[in-house]
């Protein structure tokens, strides 16, 4: 494994080995779609890895946006990281529990709040379960206060206008939705939003980079898969998805290649396709023309 894909990957055995750490935060960043219908915090509280806390992507928003879950201010963000205990220079892994999913978007959560000492757990609740690994119930011990320092790391997220210049600029973008949705066969979940995608930009279904377990592919897997989509990970690459979460996948599988810089679309499709002024594109991926 290639020294980027340490940095942001942790296996099962290596959290088993380091939960007693002193320094360590484990965060169940667990998130599902509105159709799911399902409690991700009443399940966090119903099971989870021992001591880990509840990162509820759902309240770390900023609440004056209409679009669902944007990047809160760095202020909530570090009032409520104060709150949890998690301070500066401290080690933090995330997972959720569908292998990998929303652990993603905290993962780059962080990353954008300035804080790069942070990990996914591969495979997440998913493949520790399956492992037989131990399991507590309830909300943890609560952790002595600690002083966040958030910095906004703007490189790593991207607004609407962005988005309309890289189009200028021919910049690269992936979206993670899956094909149907990607190539406008099949309707958005969210109402009120136009079938398609952004001129220009690549598929790659999320889904398509994680193996049946819920762990990661190899590197080597990753790098063909985005080849194969027409995308250089060397080069500037933006990558979107219906609101920002699947988005976050794409941007982690970026950086265990070595494209640290993987910025977010943050608005996604939930943003764009909701807007009759800005164009899309339908079927196949096609060339961005002048």
């Amino acid at each position: 494994m290639q020294e980027s894909a340490k940095k942001w990957i942790v296996d099962t055995d290596w959290l088993a080995s380091h939960l007693d750490a002193p320094d360590l935060i484990v965060m169940d960043a667990s998130w599902h779609l509105p159709t799911a219908n399902r409690d991700p915090k009443a399940e966090y509280l119903a099971e989870h890895i021992p001591g880990a806390m509840f990162f509820d992507i759902n309240d770390l928003t900023d609440e004056k946006s209409t679009l669902p879950h944007m990047l809160p201010s760095t202020v909530k963000f570090a009032s409520r990281m104060k709150k949890m205990g998690v301070g500066d220079g401290m080690r933090i892994v995330v997972y959720d529990t569908h292998g990998l999913f929303s652990a993603a978007r905290a993962w780059w959560t962080f990353r954008a709040m300035g804080h790069e000492d942070v990990a996914v757990l591969d495979g997440g609740l998913k493949k520790w379960k399956a492992e037989g690994r131990p399991l507590e119930d309830g909300t943890p011990v609560r952790r002595t206060e600690r002083h966040f320092t958030p910095l906004m790391n703007s490189s790593l997220i991207r607004d609407v206008d962005d988005i309309k210049q890289a189009l200028k600029k021919r910049t690269q973008i992936v979206d993670a939705r899956p094909a149907a949705r990607f190539e406008g066969a099949e309707a958005e979940p969210r109402p009120g939003l136009r079938a398609g995608y952004i001129p220009g930009a690549r598929s790659v279904p999320s889904q398509t980079l994680i193996n049946a377990d819920g762990t990661l592919k190899t590197e080597v897997e990753i790098g063909k898969i985005f080849a194969d989509a027409g995308i250089d990970w060397r080069q500037p690459v933006i990558t979107t998805c219906g609101s920002g979460v699947t988005a976050s996948i794409l941007s982690l599988a970026l950086a265990v290649l070595g494209q640290n810089q993987a910025a977010v679309y943050d608005g996604s499709w939930a943003e764009w396709g909701a807007d009759e002024s800005l164009p899309i594109e339908t079927g196949p991926a096609k060339e961005l023309t002048t």
